[in-house]
C-alpha cells in the first residue's frame, strides 16, 4: 500500500509501527526475534519507499526515526520480558526440585523416627530382659538340679513304673529346656555384641543354616541356592546362622498354612557382592504378609503365628543380630504371592595402620 500510493509521503506507515507492537507485546517473541522482525520491517519500508520513485528525505527520516524508536521499544521490552521468563522458570524449577528435596527429607525423617522408635523399644526390653533373666535363671538352675536327682532315684522304683516316670522327667525336662532357649534368646537383647566377627563364608552359613532347621515337611519343601563360592560376610558366624536360621524356618512356618494347586512350594536363599556390601535373601512362595502387619513384624513379641507356635521374638532377635553387624534388614513381599527377607552388610572397614 505504501508503494501503490504516495511512497515516503503515504499515511500507512503507521500501520507498520502497529505491526512493530504486535510482534513485541501480543506475540511475546523472544529479543531475537523481536530485534530480527523490526529489522526485517523497517528494510521492507526503505524498500517499499524506494521502487515508488520519488522520495521525501525529510518524510523518509521522520517516519524511520518513529519506526525505529517504536522498534526500540518493543525490542527492549522483549528483552526485557525474556529475562523475566527465564528467571521465573528458573525459580519454579528451584521450586520443584526444593519441594521434590523436601518430600525426600520428610519421606528420611519419618524413615528414621520409625527406626529410632523400634530401637526405643528393643532399648526397653534390653533392660526388662535383664531383670526377668536374673529372676528366672535361679528357679531353672533348682529345676534342673532337681530333675538330675529325680532321674537318679528313679532307678529305685519298681521296674514296671520307670517307663512311666523316665517319660514324665522328660516331658519337664523339655519344658525346662523349652523356658532355657526363650531365656537365651532374650539375653541377645540385653549385652549387644559385635565381637569374635569375622570374614565368614556365606555357603557356610547357608549349608549350617539348612542343618538347624525343623526336619518336618523338609522333604517336601523345594530349596533352591543361588550362593557364589567368593560371597562373604563381615560377622559374627553363630550368630548370622541363628539369624538365617530364623528366617528359614519363618519360610517353613508360613509355607505350611498355603494351600498349593500348580506350583510346589520353593524357598530360594540367594547371595551376591555389589558395590562393596553383601545381600543375602531369603524368599519363599508362600502366603506373604499382610499390609497391616508390615509396620510390626519386628516388634518384640508381636506374631499372628497361632498361641504356643511362638513368641515373636525370632524377627526382633534377626533385627538386632543384623544391626550388630552394622547391617541392614528389609522385606518385600506381596499377600498370597512371595514374601522375602534382605539382608545387606557393608565391607569391612580397613583399620588405619600405626605410624
Amino acid at each position: 500500500m505504501i508503494y501503490a500510493t504516495k511512497g515516503s509521503e503515504s499515511s500507512y506507515y503507521a500501520g507498520l509501527n502497529l505491526v512493530i507492537l504486535v510482534v513485541g507485546f501480543v506475540l511475546h517473541w523472544t529479543f531475537m526475534e523481536s530485534l530480527v522482525a523490526v529489522g526485517v520491517i523497517v528494510f521492507m519500508y526503505v524498500s517499499a519507499c524506494a521502487l515508488h520513485g520519488e522520495i521525501s528525505i525529510v518524510n523518509l527520516l521522520n517516519n524511520l526515526y518513529f519506526l525505529s524508536l517504536t522498534g526500540v521499544i518493543v525490542v527492549t521490552g522483549s528483552y526485557y520480558h525474556s529475562k523475566t521468563r527465564f528467571r521465573e522458570f528458573a525459580f519454579r524449577f528451584q521450586l520443584d526440585n526444593s519441594s521434590k528435596a523436601l518430600e525426600a527429607s520428610l519421606a528420611q525423617l519419618k524413615e528414621n523416627e520409625a527406626q529410632l522408635v523400634h530401637s526405643e523399644k528393643l532399648a526397653s526390653l534390653g533392660r526388662m530382659s535383664a531383670g526377668m533373666i536374673h529372676e528366672i535363671n535361679n528357679p531353672l538352675n533348682f529345676t534342673t538340679t532337681a530333675l538330675f536327682t529325680l532321674r537318679k532315684k528313679g532307678k529305685l522304683l519298681p521296674p514296671e513304673q520307670q517307663k512311666d516316670y523316665a517319660e514324665i522327667l522328660n516331658d519337664v525336662e523339655e519344658g525346662v529346656g523349652r523356658v532355657k532357649t526363650i531365656v537365651s534368646d532374650l539375653r541377645v537383647f540385653t549385652r549387644p555384641d559385635t565381637d569374635n566377627c569375622t570374614e565368614v563364608p556365606v555357603t557356610e552359613v547357608v549349608a549350617a543354616s539348612l542343618r538347624f532347621l525343623n526336619n518336618e515337611q523338609k522333604d517336601e519343601i523345594q530349596f533352591e541356592q543361588d550362593v557364589a563360592p567368593n560371597v562373604t560376610v563381615w560377622a559374627n558366624k553363630n550368630k548370622l546362622i541363628h539369624v538365617l536360621a530364623n528366617l528359614l524356618q519363618n519360610s517353613l512356618d508360613a509355607l505350611k498354612t498355603k494351600t498349593f494347586k500348580n506350583e510346589k512350594p520353593v524357598i530360594r536363599i540367594a547371595g551376591r557382592m555389589e558395590n562393596g556390601l553383601t545381600f543375602l535373601s531369603v524368599r519363599d512362595n508362600g502366603p506373604g504378609i499382610a499390609a497391616a502387619h508390615l509396620s510390626k513384624i519386628y516388634d518384640p513379641f508381636f506374631t499372628t503365628k497361632d498361641v504356643g507356635a511362638g513368641m515373636g521374638l525370632g524377627l526382633s532377635i534377626c533385627y538386632r543380630l543384623v544391626q550388630e553387624a552394622q547391617g541392614k534388614i528389609s522385606v518385600k513381599t506381596e499377600p498370597g504371592k512371595f514374601c522375602e527377607f534382605i539382608l545387606e552388610f557393608p565391607s569391612r572397614e580397613k583399620k588405619p595402620s600405626a605410624g
